[in-house]
């Protein structure tokens, strides 16, 4: 039997690209959803377009056409079905007497991964000798999807590997349907990320993306009678096929301890808790071309020594593993409820893991690359940072941190790198959504960061009195108390006496009394003599009224001191928090929203004061979705109409070629066969939810869609309300006028709702109730069905809506 060995990996510690067929190789630039840094009229952030193919001088004899084997062109289906034989005797997970679908899956990616080391390796190799600038997509999320159709997709090898199934007695599409979706996303977030990284490995841009490795994900969706259950995701419970653990690249990390002053002048955070993470890489390549990028996840663990033995022996086994525990859990759980303290501090504990991890990691590898030449000063011309949403917020800080305590940078020096380097793509624009921490969880956990973080935003307001100056202290006092990145918290003494109020002066009772003395003794024209006695009493009165007098001037002279505005100091009833997205903002060189829409509210609605201090900082990147998996490589029957009557599959790379289609809007032959596709795609989702559910449903009615997150302000309450009415005007027809009256419908939802979030978790009942309800109501039959997919796995069912509803 033929067998392919994997190639051995040639720089295990991070990766680069190669653009095929001559395809442009460019750093940094805007495109990818990596903001442009400022000062692009001096050097435009990119580099002279190269590639692979041409740049021999480099790459030697490596190339496309000699030293490395195109995996593009050289593998035949036999000899991927040798490969795969392979992997199933060699790589083994599974007892040698079965070649299941799971363990025909397991080893189809290993197949695949060997032909992607090939180009991941070279990628890697390439970007490292070019130095080139890299981007660094920094999220909490990744929602991948199954990687085994989307690789053998953009590696153009979809046939050979059905094909070669087929000679092994199994369906590419059972295959691949044995892949768990990777439990380390929940939305729209989450999705952006990944389809960021999949258009920027196919525009052949030198990006990795950076998350954590989450053990048992957010959760698995269970649907009971009493509405939403929750248990663990088991996706690593087989293992991962696609990852590669890199155990020699591993960093600390600390929390708590205490931040002190070195005798070299620099402040030194020592003691606390530390942790070490760990790199896991997985491949991401592009559709076309040999650039494969990476996505590298963190995981969390400490070092051996720090098992307690002696507990251990001793009985005490909780105590022995207690550091591996606090360490690891770190990475079990995607957004842990945070209701409580311990929440609160394992969600910042995440946080902050991947924003140090990253940045060692990217710091390690500038370094590497510039070698004897290094100057801090080029590390935002070949490193660009951009954090998705404000959960990396904490880069900013750390990357601060980083350049003054330890590469002994000038303040001025770091932040001028920082904010040069950072920037922030904003999720939200409901102001109780935009990301608050607690001051004092923080200051416990990372002390140092909070001492930066009060330095960043006493010079922001340096910057607002700038701006605004000190004559109209209403306006100065609204723009603080909207900018401020710390809230709550007191005004540091140089601003707050820009808001003194001023109090007028009181005179002491004791000279009003005199005055009024002196006046009526004006007024009478004779004094009667006094006896010796009476003036001896007269003059000690007077020495105590002089007394008095001092005393009660003293005090008139306190109470007439100016008063400092109430707003300079903080409420002791109100919670002192870290806005993260004004640290976003003010830290970062370029914000943007995700549509233009979306990014004008946050212009001249969220961040509109921000906006008037530093407009070129705000832009607009429109979401969009890579065509290759959510068109090309989903929804076959479509992609090749599609190809047919524009004449090419260019479209697949550039969708302004889809505009082509209109002169064919009339076109009787094109809508019969887009029908025909729409139909056959309806037909799998009949199936599917057959299969899952048990309803039957009728492939002709129209399918009313809602894949969503559960939320009240995703609407899906307004949504299940409006098939109730639609229900209840139903059953006030008859039969046959409720056939002139509805179009056959059937309304699918589906979406998780947080398992702290009571009022989602109860409009999953609700929705579940009604379709309970409607579904069995014969005498509605097939004009309407509810079915609450969410007891399906959302990569299942996504993946089969999806096919249908790019065809509506």
């Amino acid at each position: 039997m033929a067998t392919t060995a994997s190639p051995p990996l040639q720089l295990a510690t991070a990766s680069r690209p190669l653009a095929s067929g001559g395809g442009a190789l460019l750093a940094g630039g805007s495109g990818g959803g990596v903001a442009p840094g400022r000062g692009r009229g001096r050097a435009q952030r990119r580099v002279a377009a190269c590639s692979v193919a041409s740049d021999r001088d480099v790459r030697g004899s490596v190339s496309p056409e000699e030293g490395l084997p195109s995996v593009l062109h050289s593998m035949d289906s036999s000899a991927i079905a040798s490969n795969i034989k392979h992997h199933a005797e060699f790589t083994p997970l599974f007892s040698p007497e079965h070649f299941s679908p799971l363990k025909a899956y397991h080893a189809t990616a290993k197949s695949v991964l060997d032909a992607l080391l090939i180009n991941w390796n070279a990628t890697y190799d390439y970007y490292n000798k070019m130095n080139v600038k890299q981007a660094y997509y920094l999220s909490m999320e990744f929602l991948q999807g199954r990687a085994l159709t989307n690789a053998i997709g953009n590696l153009e090898l979809t046939g050979e590997y059905a094909e070669a199934l087929k000679q092994l007695g199994q369906k590419l599409e059972d295959v691949a349907s044995q892949e768990p979706d990777a439990a380390l996303g929940n939305g729209g977030l989450g999705r952006l990320a990944s389809c960021f990284l999949d258009s920027m490995a196919t525009l052949n841009y030198p990006a990795w993306g950076y998350g954590l490795r989450y053990k048992y994900g957010l959760f698995k969706q269970l649907i009971t009678k009493d509405g939403q259950e929750e248990i663990a995701e088991d996706w690593l419970e087989m293992g991962y096929p696609w990852e590669i653990v890199r155990n020699d690249v591993s960093y600390p990390v600390k929390f708590y301890g205490k931040v002190v002053e070195g005798t070299d002048c620099r402040k030194h955070w020592i003691g606390g808790e530390n942790i070490k993470v760990v790199a896991h890489d997985v491949p991401i390549p592009g559709y076309k071309t040999r650039t494969t990028n990476n996505l590298r996840l963190w995981s969390t663990t400490v070092p051996a020594q720090d098992f307690d033995l002696g507990a251990f022996n001793a009985g005490d086994h909780t105590k022995a593993c207690e550091a591996h525990l606090n360490a690891e859990k770190i990475c079990h759980i995607l957004y842990p409820g945070d209701e409580s303290p311990e929440g609160k501090v394992l969600r910042l504990k995440q946080q902050y893991t991947l924003c140090s991890a990253s940045l060692q990691d990217i710091i390690a590898r500038f370094e590497s690359r510039a070698g004897d030449s290094l100057n801090w000063e080029d590390f935002p011309s070949k490193v660009a940072v951009q954090m998705n949403d404000t959960h990396p917020t904490l880069c900013i800080p750390e990357l601060m941190r980083i350049l003054i305590d330890v590469k002994g940078l000038s303040w001025n020096e770091a932040w001028s790198i920082t904010e040069r380097t950072v920037a922030y793509t904003n999720h939200t624009v409901l102001p109780e959504a935009l990301e608050k921490w607690s001051l004092d969880i923080m200051q416990k956990l990372l002390p140092r960061h909070v001492e930066i973080i009060e330095t960043i935003d006493e010079e922001l307001m340096n910057n607002i009195v700038s701006k605004y100056g000190t004559t109209d202290t209403s306006l100065l006092k609204k723009k603080v108390k909207e900018m401020r990145i710390l809230d709550n918290v007191d005004l540091p003494s140089s601003i707050a006496q820009l808001f003194v109020k001023p109090k007028e002066k009181k005179e002491s009772t004791a000279k009003s009394n005199k005055k009024v003395l002196v006046k009526s003794l004006e007024t009478i024209d004779e004094v009667e003599e006094k006896t010796e006695l009476e003036e001896e009493e007269a003059e000690v009165i007077s020495e105590i009224e002089e007394e008095k007098d001092e005393s009660e001037e003293v005090e008139a002279e306190e109470d007439s001191k100016d008063e400092l505005d109430p707003f300079v100091k903080s409420d002791p009833e109100l919670p002192r928090v870290v806005r993260m997205a004004n640290l976003c903002v003010v830290g970062g060189h370029s914000v943007n929203g995700v549509a233009e829409i979306h990014s004008e509210i946050v212009k001249q609605d969220v961040f509109n004061s921000f906006y008037e201090l530093w407009p070129s900082k705000f832009q607009n990147k429109t979401n969009g979705v890579t065509p290759r998996r959510w068109i090309r490589f989903c929804n076959p029957e479509l992609s090749t109409i599609l190809s047919k009557w524009i004449g090419s599959d260019d479209w697949v790379l550039n969708t302004d070629k889809l505009a082509e289609l209109k002169k064919f809007a009339d076109n009787e032959d094109l809508h019969l066969e887009w029908r025909a596709a729409k139909r056959v795609n309806k037909m799998k989702v009949v199936s599917l939810i057959r299969e899952k559910t048990g309803y039957i449903v009728n492939p002709d009615a129209m399918f009313d869609v809602q894949v969503k997150r559960i939320h009240e302000y995703k609407r899906q309450l307004l949504n299940i309300l409006g098939i109730v009415y639609r229900y209840k005007k139903m059953k006030e027809m008859s039969a046959e006028e409720r056939v002139k009256s509805f179009v056959p419908r059937v309304c699918i939802f589906g979406g998780k709702a947080f398992a702290t979030y009571i009022q989602a978790k109860r409009i999953v009942k609700f929705i579940t109730d009604v379709a309970a309800t409607v579904n069995h109501d014969s005498g509605i039959g097939d004009l309407l069905k509810v079915i609450s997919s969410l007891s399906i796995p959302l990569a299942v069912f996504n993946f089969h809506l999806l096919v249908v509803a790019i065809c509506l």
